[in-house]
């Protein structure tokens, strides 16, 4: 990657520093990544009527390169401007130029090319004293340049600082806190979320300190309340109050993205969920905290005793996407919404599960909506809901074809299609819940540690361990690789009759598909049915025999619990055979 120094700033060396600065290194690769950010100590002031945002403070950098390095890059949003940037006391110079990427909302990015005072060491850190500011509007281009109709893309891209109304979230949306990262392209795939999953990685052990102040606030005004995501710092508020405009947050992870909202709020305070609303919204945010209520005992009971306390902040324009940054949700609080169960649901698991896997994390959101569904309307139903969540996925994201030789799939641990983990997870953890019973699964749960997470294999050690089985054929089918779906069929089903009351059928399922599962089988007769499961393991058969108290007449293999390439072969009649 080439880079051009397009503005200098820094020391008062000035211009003539910048332009000796990028003839010297505008031939030189620019490692974006040789450093990463671990620690992040921001004071962000806001200015809602002019739609500005201040930020002073200090990030620490450490080279994860193998080799010393003198040059680091910092990037905001393109609608920032660098101010100052310091080691010490002693200001640096940097140069300033425009990096097109769409991890933020306006398709690009403010990229400072800085000059250390000396080369810092692999594995070493440097402190750097930062200040920037600028404007932060509602700014779709980065959806509108790749054709998504204006109104969707606002609502879609829906962050903005105003005088009315305030919400903003973090990179990947808005680049409002430094980050450094590679092109981020939405016209080329998954680019995008492949890029924001690298950096969170990356930035995995991260930590942000912010201070957020509502420099505008009178005594003259709507009182404005302060929300951000995050936990409170010990001592102080997470949001503020019309006499104390200010919120402190600390965030210990950033794979949760690090968000805010200013608005005119009331607040809904329960045991499982705070709801800060809009006053138009009120009756939506009682009845948000009501359906919460009725979901909260379900995820207690699978998940113990949440560990974060759930919270929503309403948006302002109805149609808006809604987002989530851990156990926080930014979402319109509208009265029409029947799903309030379902998503309550999925908030409360994230308040009281968390990993830094995706697919552990959010598949268990999803799971639990399943969950509370056949809790509520039966396991048929469930089965059905879950399914639907497949097919919503349509073609850009669809897990269930077969792998391509020539473009390998990524597996559930690595992929970056934030459907495919929602779905595909959803249904491994229901598979899984099928194979070793909820008690075993719930001892797992209880005995997680996010922070010893380090191993892919650890989560099925937890497992294995409540459970006498060998789940690593599963684990390996389905988590650590992709090995495209199961493809069932009855093979043949031969009964006879074996005493005076009773037959055994002997049924025969084969797999042909590349991944191996324990599926349901249902071997139907007049008045009734016998359920049994069976474990077929890729491209092999398995034999079953099964005894009904009456002649049988059909096998049915699989009940939409298992995902398959098609089901067309999942039915077969029966013959009765003599002895």
């Amino acid at each position: 990657m080439k880079f051009c120094a397009k503005k200098s700033a820094g020391s008062s060396l000035g211009l003539l520093f910048g332009m000796l600065f990028a003839s010297a290194v505008n031939c030189l690769a620019l490692d974006r990544e040789a450093f990463s950010f671990t620690n992040y100590d921001l004071t962000v002031q806001l200015d809602p009527e002019q739609h500005r945002l201040g930020v002073r403070g200090k990030v620490m950098l450490r080279n994860d390169s193998p080799a010393p390095q003198k040059i680091a890059v910092l990037q905001i949003s393109s609608s920032l401007s660098w101010r100052s940037i310091k080691a010490g006391d002693q200001a640096v110079q940097f140069v300033t130029q425009p990096h097109t990427s769409d991890i933020d909302h306006t398709g690009g990015l403010s990229e400072a090319i800085v000059t250390l005072p000396e080369a810092i060491a692999p594995q070493a850190t440097i402190d750097l004293h930062i200040a920037y500011e600028g404007v932060i509007l509602l700014d779709a281009t980065r959806l509108m340049r790749i054709g998504t109709p204006e109104d969707v893309a606002k609502s879609t891209d829906w962050d903005q600082i105003d005088s009315n109304f305030t919400a903003v979230r973090g990179a990947g949306y808005v680049a409002w806190y430094p980050i450094a990262t590679e092109t981020a392209n939405l016209s080329e795939g998954d680019s995008l979320f492949a890029v924001l999953a690298h950096w969170k990685r990356r930035e995995a052990g991260a930590k942000m300190q912010m201070a957020l102040e509502n420099t505008a606030l009178t005594g003259e005004q709507t009182p404005m309340l302060l929300v951000c995501s995050g936990r409170g710092l010990e001592g102080a508020p997470r949001q503020g109050s019309s006499k104390l405009p200010l919120a402190q947050c600390l965030y210990e992870d950033l794979s949760d993205t690090p968000s805010f909202a200013l608005a005119a709020y009331e607040i809904v305070d329960r045991a499982w969920l705070t709801v800060f609303s809009l006053p138009s919204h009120a009756v939506a945010a009682e009845a948000y905290t009501d359906a919460a209520g009725k979901v909260a005992p379900l995820v207690a009971d699978w998940f113990g005793e949440s560990r974060k306390k759930a919270r929503i902040a309403d948006l302002v324009d109805p149609q808006a996407a809604p987002f989530e940054s851990g156990a926080f949700l930014l979402t319109p609080l509208v009265n029409s919404d029947s799903n309030r169960s379902l998503a309550a649901a999925h908030q409360l698991a994230h308040a009281a599960f968390s990993s830094p896997r995706p697919w552990i994390e959010e598949g268990l959101a999803h799971f639990m909506q399943a969950l509370y569904v056949e809790q509520q309307k039966g396991r048929q139903v469930a089965i059905s809901y879950m399914g639907s969540h497949r097919s919503a996925l349509g073609t850009a994201g669809d897990w269930s074809k077969a792998p391509n030789v020539d473009e390998p799939v990524p597996s559930l641990i690595d992929t970056t299609d934030d459907g495919v983990i929602r779905s595909k997870a959803m249904f491994v953890w229901w598979m899984l819940r099928d194979m070793v019973g909820d008690a075993a699964l719930k001892k797992a749960f209880a005995a997680y540690r996010p922070e010893e997470d380090k191993d892919p294999a650890y989560l099925a050690r937890l497992i294995a361990s409540q459970t006498q089985r060998d789940l690593g054929w599963f684990f390996d089918d389905w988590i650590y690789h992709d090995r495209g779906l199961p493809d069932f069929k009855v093979e043949s089903a031969y009964a006879r009759k074996a005493t005076e009351n009773s037959f055994m059928t002997a049924v025969t399922i084969s797999n042909a598909g590349g991944a191996g599962a324990e599926v349901p089988l249902r071997v139907k007769f007049a008045g009734g049915e016998v359920a049994r499961r069976l474990e077929v393991r890729a491209r092999s058969k398995a034999v079953i025999r099964v005894e009904t108290p009456a002649a049988p007449q059909e096998i049915v293999v699989n009940d939409g619990s298992v995902p398959e390439s098609g089901a067309a072969n999942d039915t077969y009649k029966v013959e009765i055979v003599d002895k």
